[in-house]
Parts: structure tokens; C-alpha cells; sequence
């Protein structure tokens, strides 16, 4: 695993630094690289920074996210890495030692994040004020470069991670259950230490990078609307520092809800896994709630006003409370819808297995409904809270609902790096040839680690569109747009292919885990055909070849969407202007989140039905059949079609959404000035 992301971030480093040379490039260009001062966007009777200086400390921010953002990743692979085996072993014991342990490591990971993210933002602020001293509206303005470093890392972690282990998983299972009849994680099939592998570099780095991006957007989004209101105006650090103080608190309200998962209700048996897991979301989000309450209540005036669209809106601290509770709550209610249509305790997903009987084609169908139905509830709650928060206090107001979404963070990444620690721990135990008892305990984790995966994939969608919504208003203020006209045909064509570009994401990512999956599974035939005495388990697989396959494959497999997703804001500001832009985001934004939640909740109760047949654990489940039976393979044929939905397209299209956005703010003076090159010529 290691291995393999040192190679990626090569890759990915050299990314940076041109991308790095850009940011300073443009944004430098702005005023003609000059180093006097300059009027103030928005008031211009002050006098503000130069450019010059803007460009040169969102460079110097950008990178900050990006190092950020791979030392994140970096560190909750290390931590499942150790972690893995140890379940396994703990899983001698008893399951709820073993749970315990997944659990905590999951912990230990979502606190770092959180952590990590708060403090280099806050030391951040900090130095950067010593040279903006009272020119905050630069200052923030500068401070967007984090969350894009965030992020721009996050897309490569998440479409490289992804491509990788699911190019594993697939090859492994077609050759391995369909074909051969041997177990999941048997040692020998060549593909299992890469799918192993693949588990921990897509599931936890990628996530990891991805919601630390979400985070440090969110933050970025509230300051930039901040900086612009009264909070900025009147010089209020405190009441500035808002958004740092949410999460701040969520941090120690996660703190004190982990010790309910593992001292305060001990798991015993495998059928409290699932409920004490879910007692985490609700505990720290009603905790939260008091929390948000108290800060609302000390760091805030009781009333301010805030940056509408060129104009100053009066509001009150409770009403600030509310948005951001507002979106807490969405938060929860997203997390347990995705609960109920992913996990094989509902009647969706029995459904979606009782439609196994007929063969693969009735499952595929099924799951697909399954998945477009699992987007109304999440949707209106989205809706609810947009429509709430942006009643109350404009575009800063959804800004801290994102925020309140992302407040339980440590919690929500604890649950979610569960389930790939508890997956590895189930393979380690399958390849040590430990007892049928233990494996068994190990899949309890396993299945309850699924479920779990799908809510914190909810999460991160659900956030990514309110963050995205949020930079896109700071977008529109910075950019000197008023109002956004659909009717406008500079709008509606950004629209139309704003929507489009989703699903051209998609096909890209989809179409490279097809591809690599091939290789493999080539590669996995080659091996049982040619290498004598491997059935028979006399000799052991080449298994470093099939690493080199997924390795190579996501490597250069990971370039095209990624630059997709980079380069568009860029050319359709340069070319067609702001106008245009603003169409684009609000196209992508609104198609790609449809998306993202059905194809996460489709490969998610794919899975989960698939683990239903096989632990037949009640009546209905054993009319399915044993593993073998012929409705257990087209659940394993379903289970591999999901598999590139939920672990590499779904969970990349929130990052495709936050990243244009947050790009283009970042690149808003620029294009401002010396955007929509080709409207100018006609």
C-alpha cells in the first residue's frame, strides 16, 4: 500500500507544483504583476493589497491543502494498515473485542483528520494576517487555496485508489467465485493481496483526502462571505473565526462519543454491531446540536449582517444556530436513508436478493431501481436545508450548514474506516487459514462495515452539494455577477453542458476500471491455467503481478478525468467568461449529486444483498441458497457490476463537483478581468 502511493503522489506532486505555477501565474496577471496597492473589490474607498500578493499566498495556501490533504490519507492508510491484523487476532476472543479495535483505529484516523485540518487552517490565518494586517477581504480571499489543494488531491486519491482496488476486486472475484468456486480472500487467487491493498488505498486514503477537502471548502466558503460581512468589516476575529469553532467543538463532541461505541455500551454480540454503530450518529449529532448552540450563543453578536449579493442582510445569532443545525440534521436523516436502502436488515435490499432467484438480469434491474429511489428523501433533505439556511443568512448560511454536515467528521470518518479494517481483517483471516469461527466473526464486521461505508458516502455527497452551493455563491459575489439569468443563452448552454459533465466523468472512471479488471482477469486466468499445483494450494501465485496490474492501470488511468475536472472551469472562463461559468456549476452540481447518491446506495445494496445469500442467516436468506447456488452467483455478478459505482465513479463525483467550484473561485479575479475571450471578439 505504501508502495503504491509513493507512486502515486509522484505523479501527483509534479501535478502540484506546475498546477502551483498557474495559480500564481494567473492570478498575478491580474493587475499586470504590479506591487502597489489597489482599491478594494468591494469597498472601494479603502485601499487592500496588490494582487500580486493575493496570488503569491493562494499559491503558498494551495499547497498547504495539498500537503495537507496527502498526509491525511497518508497517515489513516498507516493506521488501518496496523489495524487490520490486529482485528483479526482480537477476533480469537470475542467479536466484540474485535470490534472494538476496528473501531478505535477508524477513531484514531477521523480525529487526525480533523484535526490536522483545523490546525494548519488556523496557523494559517494566523501568519497570513501578520502580512494582510487589516486587509482581510484579501486575507480570506487567499485562504480559498486550501481548500482547493484539498481537493485537487482528493479527485487523484479517490479516482486512483479507486480504479485500483476495484480493477482487484472485480478480476479477483469474476476468476476466483464465479469460475473457480474458491472463497472470497483465498490465497490462491494471485489478485487477492491487491484487492486487500486496494481496500486501504481507495477506502481510506481516498476518503480521508476527500472529506478532508470537503471540510477545508466549507471552512474557505464561510470565510470568504465572512470577510465581506460585518464580521470582517468591524474587524471581529472572534465571531470571523466562526466556522474554526464549529468544528472545533464537533471535535470534542466526537470525542466524547466514541466513548459510548467502546466503554460506555460494550458490544457483546454480532447483532449489537450495527445498532451501536448507528447510536454513534445520533449521539453526536444531539450533542452536537447543545454544542453549536453554546458557540452560537459566546462567539457570535447578537446580531450582524451578512453579504447578500450586493447587499447587507440583517441577522441574529439564533438564526446562524439554526442553519447550521439545519444541516447537522440533513446529515443524519441522509445517513439513515442510506442506511435503510443499503443494508440487508430492510426490505430493499431482501428484494433486490429475492430477485436473484431469476438470474443476474432481474437483480441488475432491481438494484438500479433500488439506487434512482434512494435519491428522493436525501434530495428533499438537501432542499430543506438550502431553502432553510439561505432564508435566514444568504450564501453564508449554507456555507455553515456544510459546515454543521461536516461537524461530526471524526465520528462519521470513524464508522466509515471501520468498514475496510474489518473487510482487510476478514481477508487476513481467510489467508492465514485461521478457523471457520473466526471468519465468520470477521464477516459480522464486515457486513455491518458496508453499510457503514454507504452512510459516510452519504455524507460526503450530501456536504459536497451544500459546500458547492456555498463557493459557488462566493463565486458569483467575487466574480461581480448580481443575478444568475437561466434565460440567458450564455447561461443555459453552461448549464446544459455543466449537467453533462457527470456523466462524461463517469464513462471515463467506469470504462478504465472495465479495462484494468480485463488485464486482470486475464492475468488471474494465465496464473490457474499455467502455474501447476496452484488449486491444489502446493504452490503459491505470482501475486506481485496482479499488484503491478491495478498499480499501472490507476496510474495512468486517473490523468484523464482528473484533468477533466481541471481543466473545464479553466477553459470556460478563459473562453466564454463568468456568465457562462456560473451556468456550468449549477449544471454539474445539480446532475452529478442525482448521480453520485444512486450509484453509491446501488453498489452498496448490490453488496450487501450479495452478503445476505451467503450468511443465511434467516429463512428467506437460505431458500437462496448455499455459496454456489446459481442465485448466489448472479448476486456475486450484481456485487461486481456495483462495485465500480460505489467505490470509484460514485464517491469521486462529489469531489468533480466542489473542485470546479471551488477552482473557479479561486480563479474568479482572473477570469473577472480578463475572462470570456471569445464573446469579446464577436
Amino acid at each position: 500500500a505504501t508502495s503504491f502511493l509513493f507512486t502515486e503522489y509522484q505523479y501527483v506532486g509534479v501535478f502540484m507544483i506546475a498546477f502551483a505555477i498557474l495559480i500564481f501565474v494567473f492570478l498575478g496577471s491580474v493587475e499586470g504583476f504590479s506591487t502597489k496597492g489597489q482599491a478594494c473589490t468591494y469597498d472601494q474607498q479603502k485601499m487592500c493589497k496588490p494582487a500580486l500578493a493575493t496570488a503569491a499566498f493562494s499559491t503558498v495556501s494551495f499547497l498547504l491543502g495539498a500537503i495537507t490533504s496527502v498526509l491525511s490519507g497518508f497517515l489513516g492508510m498507516k493506521i488501518a494498515t496496523y489495524a487490520n491484523a490486529r482485528t483479526t487476532l482480537e477476533a480469537r476472543k470475542s467479536v466484540g473485542k474485535a470490534f472494538i479495535v476496528a473501531f478505535r483505529s477508524g477513531a484514531v484516523m477521523g480525529f487526525l483528520l480533523a484535526a490536522n485540518g483545523l490546525l494548519v487552517l488556523f496557523i494559517a490565518i494566523n501568519l497570513f494576517k501578520l502580512y494582510y494586517g487589516d486587509d482581510w477581504e484579501g486575507l480570506f480571499e487567499a485562504i480559498t487555496g486550501y481548500g482547493l489543494g484539498g481537493s485537487s488531491m482528493a479527485l487523484f486519491g479517490r479516482v486512483g485508489g479507486g480504479i485500483y482496488t476495484k480493477a482487484a476486486d472485480v478480476g479477483a472475484d469474476l476468476v476466483g467465485k464465479v469460475e473457480r468456486n474458491i472463497p472470497e480472500d483465498d490465497p490462491r487467487n494471485p489478485a487477492v493481496i491487491a484487492d486487500n491493498v486496494g481496500d486501504n488505498v481507495g477506502d481510506i486514503a481516498g476518503m480521508g483526502s476527500d472529506l478532508f477537502g470537503s471540510y477545508a471548502e466549507s471552512s474557505c466558503a464561510a470565510l470568504v462571505v465572512a470577510s465581506i460581512s460585518s464580521f470582517g468589516i468591524n474587524h471581529e476575529f472572534t465571531s470571523m473565526l466562526y466556522p474554526l469553532l464549529i468544528s472545533s467543538i464537533g471535535i470534542l463532541v466526537c470525542l466524547i462519543t466514541t466513548l459510548f461505541a467502546t466503554d460506555i455500551f460494550e458490544v457483546k454480540a454480532v447483532k449489537e454491531i450495527e445498532p451501536s454503530l448507528k447510536k454513534q450518529l445520533i449521539i453526536s449529532t444531539v450533542l452536537m446540536t447543545v454544542g453549536i448552540a453554546i458557540v452560537s450563543w459566546i462567539g457570535l453578536p447578537s446580531s450582524f449582517t451578512i453579504y447578500n449579493f450586493g447587499a447587507q442582510k440583517v441577522v441574529k445569532n439564533w438564526q446562524l444556530f439554526l442553519c447550521v443545525a439545519v444541516g447537522l440534521w440533513a446529515g443524519l436523516i441522509i445517513g439513515f436513508v442510506t442506511e435503510y436502502y443499503t443494508s440487508n436488515a430492510y426490505s430493499p435490499v431482501q428484494d433486490v436478493a429475492d430477485s436473484c432467484r431469476t438470474g443476474a438480469a432481474t437483480n441488475v434491474i432491481f438494484g438500479l431501481a433500488l439506487g434512482y429511489k434512494s435519491v428522493i428523501i436525501p434530495i428533499f433533505a438537501i432542499a430543506v436545508s438550502i431553502f432553510v439556511s439561505f432564508s435566514f443568512a444568504a450564501m453564508y448560511g449554507i456555507a455553515v450548514a456544510a459546515l454543521g454536515m461536516l461537524s461530526t467528521i471524526a465520528t462519521g470518518l470513524a464508522i466509515d474506516a471501520y468498514g475496510p479494517i474489518s473487510d482487510n481483517a476478514g481477508g487476513i483471516a481467510e489467508m492465514a487459514g485461521m478457523s471457520h469461527r473466526i471468519r465468520e466473526r470477521t464477516d459480522a464486521l464486515d457486513a455491518a462495515g458496508n453499510t457503514t461505508a454507504a452512510i459516510g458516502k452519504g455524507f460526503a455527497i450530501g456536504s459536497a452539494a451544500l459546500v458547492s452551493l456555498a463557493l459557488f455563491g462566493a463565486f458569483v459575489s467575487r466574480a461581480g455577477i448580481t443575478t444568475v439569468d437561466v434565460l440567458t443563452p450564455k447561461v443555459f448552454i453552461g448549464l446544459i453542458v455543466g449537467a453533462m459533465l457527470p456523466y462524461w466523468f463517469s464513462a471515463m472512471t467506469m470504462k478504465s476500471v472495465g479495462s484494468a479488471a480485463l488485464k486482470m482477469v486475464e492475468e488471474v486466468r494465465r496464473q490457474f491455467n499455467t502455474i501447476p499445483g496452484l488449486m491444489e494450494g502446493t504452490t503459491k501465485p505470482d501475486y506481485a503481478t496482479c499488484v503491478k496490474i491495478s498499480t499501472d492501470a490507476s496510474i495512468k488511468e486517473m490523468i484523464p478525468p482528473g484533468a477533466l475536472v481541471m481543466l473545464t472551469p479553466l477553459i470556460v472562463g478563459i473562453f466564454f467568461g463568468v456568465e457562462t461559468l456560473s451556468g456550468v456549476l449549477a449544471g454539474s452540481l445539480v446532475s452529478g449529486v442525482q448521480i453520485a447518491i444512486s450509484a453509491s446506495n446501488t453498489g452498496g445494496a448490490w453488496d450487501n444483498a450479495k452478503k445476505y445469500i451467503e450468511a443465511g442467516a434467516s429463512e428467506h436468506a437460505r431458500t437462496l441458497g448455499p455459496k454456489g447456488s446459481e442465485p448466489h452467483k448472479a448476486a456475486v455478478i450484481g456485487d461486481t457490476i456495483g462495485d465500480p459505482l460505489k467505490d470509484t465513479s460514485g464517491p469521486s463525483l462529489n469531489i468533480l463537483i466542489k473542485l470546479m467550484a471551488v477552482e473557479s473561485l479561486v480563479f474568479a479575479p482572473f477570469f473577472a478581468t480578463h475572462g470570456g475571450l471569445l464573446f469579446k471578439i464577436f
